[in-house]
């Protein structure tokens, strides 16, 4: 078998992009050369990668079992130069962090601003995105670690908890819900619910909440925390975000908090790294930082 770096990386980008004509695009090639690629990594593997779907192509089961190793590969081995350029000192340290919307929105930048402040000689780079589009960062190696929610079962990737995330219900601030004592969940029943997008873990946690208690109510998709605060403060409907991301507008007045009997559980936030390989120095030190500065890091809560 003689795989490629070439064959591997014309696979991911037509995973990537849903066709040859995408890949080729995104490579900066020729379709054939996509074409010839994917046909010579198939013959090495003894079996097709991809099979017709429309006017479009898609992965066989094959190929879905393939693609977590073409990751591991190229990411390793791209993770490898950037290893072996630190220690030959010929550049700077880097650090690619990923984080959900939620965190980037609360604690992360500060946490970042911290560690920089005691290792100002390593580069820091965030990207945000929903917990999808983070755990997806992780396991196809684009990211060195990330700040999510609760992670999946995935023995790829290696989870840490590093600091509680309380979950509170948020609404208009003069409903009157907000101003009572605990009341049932059922008695949001008749409420619209302000959710985000597929993928997201804000949108999974409102959905089981939901579930759990068989509420069936109208939902309102919005595409971003801010969007659900301003939805929620205009009266257009209640949700279940994280205290962190709500706190300054609960302090403030412009939200109120509808105190629930039976509510979510407060949930830890996590450090995700990949589990694949070996890790960089420069990442086992963030987490390290992470872990020991977790609890001074979070926000302070603001009690009913």
């Amino acid at each position: 078998m003689a795989i490629t770096l070439t064959q591997l990386s014309a696979f991911l980008a037509v995973v990537r992009g849903g066709s040859v004509t995408a890949a080729a695009d995104e490579l900066v090639v020729t379709q054939p050369s996509v074409s010839s690629a994917i046909a010579a990594l198939s013959r090495d593997l003894g079996c097709e990668l991809f099979e017709r779907a429309g006017r479009s192509i898609r992965l066989t089961e094959a190929g879905g079992a393939f693609a977590p190793y073409a990751e591991d590969v190229l990411g390793l081995l791209e993770k490898g130069r950037t290893a072996a350029q630190e220690a030959a000192s010929v550049t700077a340290r880097r650090l690619k962090i990923a984080a959900v919307t939620t965190a980037a929105e609360s604690f992360v930048p500060s946490m970042m601003r911290e560690f920089s402040e005691q290792h100002p000689d390593i580069d820091l780079a965030l990207v945000v995105g929903n917990r999808q589009d983070v755990l997806d960062r992780v396991l196809s190696h684009a990211a060195d670690l990330a700040i999510t929610g609760k992670p999946p079962g995935e023995e790829r990737l290696a989870a840490e908890p590093f600091m509680e995330n309380e979950i509170v219900c948020i609404s208009a601030p003069d409903d009157p819900a907000a101003s009572a004592g605990p009341i049932d969940p059922t008695e949001l029943a008749d409420r619209a619910w302000l959710l985000r997008e597929p993928g997201s873990g804000t949108r999974t946690v409102n959905q089981e909440f939901l579930d759990d208690h068989g509420l069936d109510p109208q939902t309102l998709t919005l595409g971003s925390n801010g969007a659900i605060k301003q939805a929620a403060r205009a009266g257009l409907g209640v949700s279940l975000l994280s205290r962190a991301a709500v706190e300054t507008e609960l302090a403030s007045g412009w939200l109120g908090e509808i105190r629930l009997l039976d509510g979510p559980a407060t949930r830890p936030w996590f450090v995700l790294r990949s589990a694949v390989g070996p890790q960089r120095p420069t990442v086992e030190l963030f987490i390290a930082f992470v872990l020991d500065r977790g609890q001074s890091a979070a926000p302070r809560r603001s009690r009913p």
